[in-house]
C-alpha cells in the first residue's frame, strides 16, 4: 500500500479539524495528564479537534481514546541571553499578565508544527501549502488565551483595581495648626522614622500595623482610627509629583484606595506635593517585596538554614496566588497510604484517562491522579536551576527552591462546587481539607473500597444524662476532630503570672515588651482531649420521662478509631461583639497519643433509655432558649429580633441566631410580635420522609428543614453540624433512632497514634497569613513551604493548626 504524501494526509484528516469558537476552553500551558509544558522534552501537542493539551508521552493515548490524529505541536526551547540584561521588575502582584512576574527570568523562542498521528508526521507551521481550514485553526489556538490562564489573571487585575474612598469627598478635615514637613517624620506616640502614616482628618503622624514576623510599626495608626473613627491616612514617603500613585489607606473601608482630592487634603496641612521624592515603598509593592523575598522558613525554622530535598515524595508546590492552604493540606494528604495508594500505587495516568470523561480537565479522579504522580513520582522535583543552563552565576546558586508543578487543573476541579475556594484569596486550612475530603467521598460513591477519604472518618457518640437517670444516646459522623483549648490548664502558670506583672509595670513606664519577653500559655494535647471527652451541661433539655424541661449532662466518645487521625485546635474564637482572635498559645503534642479512654462504652447493661415521647405542652407555642436571646440581646439587637431568630435556627446557638439575623434584619415582619405557630412553619412532608428514609428522626428532620429554608443538603449537614442542638431541642431522643449508623463500616483498630504532619499558620486570621506542612517522612521531620522542600530543623510540634496522626498496627 503506497503512503500518503504528508499534505493528503493531513487533507484527509480535515473533518478532525476544528476552528475555536470565542467560547472554547483551549489548553496550551500545561497537559491535561501531567505536568509537561511546551518546555519540556518533547514539547506540547494541542489536539486540533477538543483543544485539550498533551505531552509527549501522553498524546497516543489521547489519539487511541478519541482518533483525534491532528495536533500543533509547541515546542520551547531556551534563547541564549547575554548575561548582563538588567532584570524586569513586576509593578503588580501578578503572575504572567503585563508588569506582573515573570514565569522565568530565562527567555524561549518557540517552534510550532503540524503532527499527524499515530506515525509523528510533521508539516511545518506557518506555511501558505498548508489547508485554509488548518492555518485558521492554528491561529485561532495560538491567539487564544490559554483556559489555565483565564481565571488565574482576571482574579489578579480585579483585586489589583483600587476604588474611590466613600469618605474622601466629604472628609472633615481640623484645622489645628498642624503643618507637615517635607522630611524628618516620626510617629508621635513612639520613636518610629518608617511605615508612618499621616492621618488626613487632624495631621497627626503614626506608624503602620505591626507585621506578624516583628517588622513593620506598632499599630499606633489604626489604634488611632479606632479612637477617633478618623477614616483616611495616607503613608508618608509615597507622595510625589505622580499624586495618583500615594497610598491611601481607609480604615472603615478596611483596604487601599483612591482620594480624589488628595492634593486639597495635603495642602490642608501645608503639604506641596509637587516638591516631595518617593522615598517608601506603596503597599502593594511591599506586599511584591515580602511575596518575592520573604523568606517562610526563617519564620518557621527559627532562622536556620534549610538543606533541600528533592527526589520522589519531595516535590514542591507552585504557589498560584494565596493557596499556601491547599499545598499544606495536600502535602500531608498524599503522604498517607490511602491516598498515595489509590492515587500513584495503584492507579497509573493512562487508566485514569481511559476512565475519564471526554474533558480530564474537569474530572477529579483524573486529576487527582495527575496531582498525586506529580507529587509522589518525583519527575518534577529538581533544583531550580538544574532547568537552566543559561542561568547566571548567581541565580544558579538558588538550589533551596526547585521546579515544583501548579495544581492549577487540580485547584479548579475541587474548587468547582465552591466559589471561594475558586477565588485567589486566602482560605482556612481546615474548610479547604473538609471540602476536599467531602468531594473524594463524592467520587468514590459506590465503590467503598476504593475511597481513600474513609480512612479520616471517625463515628462519635454523645450520651445524654437525663436528670431522671435515664439516658439516650446520639451518634454521627466526622474526619476531624476540633478541640477546645482550655487555657486554664497551662502548666507554666507561675512563668505567665510573672510575665503578666512585667507587661503591666513596662506598660505603665510607656515601654514596650521585646518579643524575646513574651511568655505564652503551654496547653498539653492531653488536655484538650480530655476537654472534649468530659461532661457538660445540657439546659432546658425536655426529658420525655420527666415529661419536663431539666438539665441534662452530656459526655461523648468515640465509636471507632480511624486510620489517619486528624486534630484541630481551635486557635480562632470570637470575642465580645464578634470580633475574632487567635490565641496566642502553645500546645505541647507528644510524638505518640493513647486514645483508647477515649472510646465510647454505647448502651450499657442496666441503663433504662428515655421512652419516644414529644413535649406536653401546646405545640403551637414556640420554644425558645433564653440564654441564647439574652446573650444576643447583649450584642445590642432587639429582643424580639433575638427572639425570632433563636426559633427560626431551632435553638441551635448563638452564631446560627446571629447568622439568621443578619440576614432577615430587613425582613418586613421582622418587628411584627410573635404569635403563636411562629417558627412552626409547613415543611414540605416529601422532604421530611426522604430525611426520614437517610435514618434520620421525624422531629429532627423537620427542625433541619426549618433552619435550611427546606434545602435537604444543607439540612443533612444542619443535622450533623448541630449534635448538640438536635439532642438539647429534640423532642424526645432514643438510641433506638440514632441518626448515624453505629460505624462498623468505618475503620477501626488500636488507639495508639503517631505524629506524621502538622498544618500550621501565620498569621492574624485563618484568611490571611500563610500555611506551611511538616510531614515525618523516612524517619525525619520534612518542611512542605509551597515549592520548598527541605530538611525540617525544628518542626512546630507545639504550633499546629491541623495535627495529622498515623494510627499505630499492633
Amino acid at each position: 500500500m503506497m503512503e500518503l504524501d504528508p499534505m493528503d494526509l493531513l487533507r484527509s484528516n480535515l473533518s478532525r479539524v476544528r476552528i475555536p469558537e470565542p467560547t472554547n476552553r483551549i489548553y496550551k500551558q500545561e497537559c491535561c495528564l501531567s505536568y509537561q509544558t511546551p518546555r519540556s522534552e518533547g514539547g506540547l501537542f494541542i489536539d486540533m479537534f477538543n483543544f485539550l493539551a498533551f505531552g509527549k508521552e501522553c498524546v497516543a493515548w489521547n489519539f487511541e481514546k478519541t482518533g483525534n490524529p491532528v495536533y500543533l505541536h509547541i515546542k520551547q526551547t531556551k534563547k541564549i541571553v547575554p548575561e548582563d540584561r538588567p532584570s524586569k521588575k513586576p509593578t503588580l502582584l501578578a503572575i504572567g499578565v503585563d508588569g506582573g512576574f515573570d514565569n522565568n527570568d530565562t527567555e524561549y523562542e518557540e517552534t510550532r508544527t503540524i503532527v499527524i498521528l499515530p506515525d509523528y508526521v510533521s508539516l511545518p507551521f506557518p506555511s501558505v501549502e498548508l489547508p485554509e481550514k488548518v492555518r485558521l485553526a492554528a491561529d485561532g489556538i495560538l491567539l487564544a488565551e490559554g483556559a489555565e490562564r483565564k481565571e488565574q489573571v482576571a482574579a489578579w487585575t480585579a483585586a489589583d483595581t483600587k476604588q474611590v474612598s466613600a469618605y474622601a469627598v466629604n472628609l472633615h478635615q481640623i484645622d489645628n495648626g498642624v503643618v507637615i514637613p517635607p522630611s524628618g517624620w516620626k510617629c508621635s506616640q513612639c520613636d518610629k522614622t518608617e511605615n508612618l502614616w499621616l492621618n488626613l482628618t487632624d495631621g497627626v503622624i503614626l506608624c503602620g500595623r505591626r507585621n506578624w514576623d516583628g517588622s513593620g510599626g506598632n499599630n499606633h495608626a489604626v489604634e488611632y482610627y479606632k479612637k477617633t473613627g478618623y477614616p483616611l491616612a495616607v503613608k508618608l514617603g509615597t507622595i510625589t509629583a505622580d499624586i495618583e500613585s500615594a497610598d491611601v489607606y481607609s480604615y472603615p473601608e478596611d483596604d487601599s484606595v483612591l482620594d480624589p482630592l488628595l492634593a486639597e487634603h495635603l495642602a490642608f496641612f501645608g503639604i506641596d506635593f509637587s516638591s516631595l521624592q518617593k522615598t517608601e515603598m506603596t503597599t502593594a509593592e511591599r506586599e511584591l517585596d515580602q511575596n518575592t523575598n520573604f523568606d517562610w522558613n526563617r519564620i518557621q525554622e527559627s532562622g536556620q538554614v534549610v538543606e533541600p530535598i528533592f527526589g520522589p515524595g519531595y516535590t514542591g508546590l507552585v504557589n498560584l496566588g494565596n493557596s499556601c492552604y491547599l499545598a499544606a493540606t495536600m502535602q500531608v494528604v498524599f503522604s498517607t497510604g490511602s491516598f498515595s495508594s489509590r492515587y500513584y500505587i495503584n492507579q497509573n495516568l493512562k487508566k485514569a484517562f481511559e476512565a475519564a470523561p471526554a474533558d480530564p480537565t474537569v474530572d477529579l479522579n483524573m486529576q487527582l491522579t495527575k496531582l498525586a504522580h506529580g507529587l509522589l513520582s518525583g519527575k518534577y522535583s529538581t533544583p531550580a536551576s538544574q532547568n537552566d543552563d543559561n542561568a547566571s552565576v548567581a541565580s544558579s546558586t538558588i538550589t533551596d527552591k526547585q521546579e515544583g508543578i501548579p495544581p492549577r487543573m487540580f485547584k479548579a476541579v475541587i474548587a468547582a462546587s465552591h466559589p471561594e475556594f475558586s477565588s485567589m484569596r486566602q482560605q482556612d486550612a481546615l474548610e479547604y481539607f473538609l471540602h476536599f475530603i467531602d468531594q473524594v467521598e463524592r467520587a468514590n460513591s459506590g465503590k467503598t473500597e476504593l475511597d481513600p477519604s474513609r480512612s479520616f472518618k471517625f463515628g462519635i457518640e454523645d450520651r445524654i444524662l437525663c436528670s431522671s437517670g435515664k439516658v439516650a444516646y446520639n451518634r454521627r459522623n466526622d474526619y476531624i476532630l476540633s478541640l477546645n483549648i482550655p487555657l486554664h490548664e497551662a502548666t507554666n502558670k507561675e512563668e505567665l503570672e510573672s510575665f503578666h506583672k512585667l507587661k503591666a509595670e513596662k506598660l505603665s513606664e510607656g515601654k514596650e515588651v521585646s518579643g524575646d519577653e513574651i511568655v505564652r500559655p503551654r496547653v498539653p494535647l492531653e488536655a484538650c482531649l480530655a476537654n472534649f471527652a468530659a461532661p457538660e451541661e445540657i439546659h432546658d433539655f425536655y426529658s420525655t420521662a420527666l415529661k419536663t424541661k431539666t438539665t441534662a449532662v452530656k459526655t461523648a466518645g468515640l465509636t471507632s478509631f480511624p486510620d489517619y487521625l486528624v486534630l484541630h485546635m481551635r486557635k480562632f474564637v470570637m470575642e465580645a461583639g464578634w470580633v475574632p482572635k487567635k490565641l496566642d498559645v502553645y500546645i505541647d503534642v507528644p510524638d505518640i497519643i493513647d486514645i483508647s479512654h477515649m472510646r465510647s462504652k454505647g448502651h450499657q447493661p442496666g441503663e433504662e433509655l428515655l421512652p419516644d415521647g414529644v413535649p406536653e405542652e401546646d405545640s403551637d407555642e414556640p420554644w425558645v432558649n433564653e440564654e441564647i436571646v439574652s446573650q444576643l440581646v447583649s450584642m445590642g439587637f432587639n429582643h424580639i429580633h433575638c427572639q425570632k431568630a433563636v426559633i427560626n435556627t431551632s435553638n441551635a446557638g448563638v452564631e446560627e441566631a446571629m447568622n439568621w439575623l443578619l440576614s432577615h434584619m430587613d425582613d418586613p415582619d421582622i418587628d411584627a410580635p410573635i404569635s403563636k405557630g411562629q417558627g412552626t412553619e409547613t415543611v414540605d412532608q416529601s422532604k421530611v420522609d426522604t430525611l426520614i428514609s437517610f435514618g434520620f428522626q421525624e422531629d429532627v428532620a423537620r427542625k433541619a428543614l426549618k433552619a435550611s429554608n427546606g434545602d435537604i443538603e444543607k439540612a443533612t449537614d444542619w443535622i450533623f453540624s448541630n449534635p448538640d442542638a438536635t439532642v438539647s431541642s429534640m423532642d424526645a431522643t432514643s438510641s433506638n433512632n440514632a441518626s448515624v449508623p453505629n460505624g462498623d463500616d468505618l475503620p477501626d483498630g488500636g488507639g495508639k497514634y503517631r505524629l506524621i504532619g502538622i498544618v500550621s499558620h501565620i498569621g492574624t486570621s485563618t484568611q490571611c497569613g500563610h500555611y506551611v506542612a511538616h510531614i515525618l517522612k523516612d524517619g525525619r521531620w520534612v518542611i512542605f513551604n509551597d515549592n520548598k522542600v527541605g530538611v525540617s530543623i525544628n518542626p512546630p510540634k507545639d504550633m499546629g493548626y491541623l495535627y495529622f496522626f498515623e494510627r499505630l498496627s499492633g
